[in-house]
């Protein structure tokens, strides 16, 4: 079969799932390019509150097309370099999209799987799942975002090790270095998944998007460049008619239902 991004319905949650089962859900070019229209029409949709995305049969991914990579070697070297660009163009699409991505894990997250997870706002994890940060192993460095990833989420001598020495990391590490949200058991990574994306979906999506704008940008921002920040979406969402909402529903002790 070849590769492809399956995109399907739960409720208010778009599922993505990295489907290439001859190659354990290796990263494919053509899932780059239809991760970025199925993010890009959902962001348009009232109906999506959140996004998931998994790996079918018990496989997230097993980093990049190692076939690929190796016919890359005997092309130009710009044939590569716009492949990264394009897998680059998802990770920023990710990024900054407005509404909740989450990472579903089970099996194995290598290389570009693993930056992939990484991309994602929360991540949650199989406890048998393993994470594995292969480039060094294959004399190659890291792309899609993963040194920045782990280089924000950990001090720096962790994210180096980890890059360096590309060794196995179970997720009951990754969760107790906050790195890894939620821990499921074997099997049930999606389901937590998507339980967590219905508890987001209930959430006011122009809240949702503040929030997440505000921690992608706090690493960069002096303090007082972030609190006019803050101030200025925090005056955005007290006039959004969300706010009038979740105000009434807190006073009168009822579920608030945000547009």
């Amino acid at each position: 079969m070849p590769a492809q991004l399956q995109a399907t319905r739960e409720g208010q949650t778009l599922v993505l799932t990295l489907s290439n089962p001859d190659q354990h859900n290796a990263i494919a070019p053509v899932m780059y390019a239809a991760g970025i229209e199925a993010l890009n029409v959902a962001e348009g949709s009232a109906e999506v509150r959140s996004v998931v995305i998994t790996g079918a049969a018990g496989m997230f991914c097993a980093g990049g097309d190692l076939l690929r990579l190796q016919a890359n070697r005997q092309a130009a070297p710009q044939v590569q370099a716009q492949s990264t660009e394009d897998l680059h163009s998802w990770i920023e699409t990710i990024r900054t999209y407005p509404k909740p991505v989450i990472a579903a894990v089970e099996g194995t997250a290598a290389g570009a799987g693993f930056s992939l997870a990484l991309a994602c706002d929360m991540v949650v994890a199989a406890r048998n799942a393993v994470f594995v940060m292969a480039y060094s192993q294959l004399a190659l460095s890291p792309d899609a975002g993963a040194s920045w990833s782990l280089a924000q989420a950990l001090p720096r001598q962790l994210a180096t090790e980890i890059l360096m020495c590309g060794d196995h990391m179970a997720a009951e590490r990754l969760h107790a270095l906050g790195v890894v949200n939620r821990l499921a058991e074997p099997g049930s990574a999606l389901t937590m998944a998507l339980a967590l994306a219905e508890k987001l979906n209930a959430r006011a999506p122009n809240v949702l998007a503040s929030i997440k704008e505000l921690v992608g940008d706090a690493p960069h921002n002096q303090l007082s460049t972030h609190l006019a920040s803050e101030r200025d979406h925090f005056v955005k969402n007290l006039h959004h008619a969300n706010a009038g909402v979740g105000l009434a529903a807190f006073q009168e002790k009822r579920t608030p239902h945000y547009t």
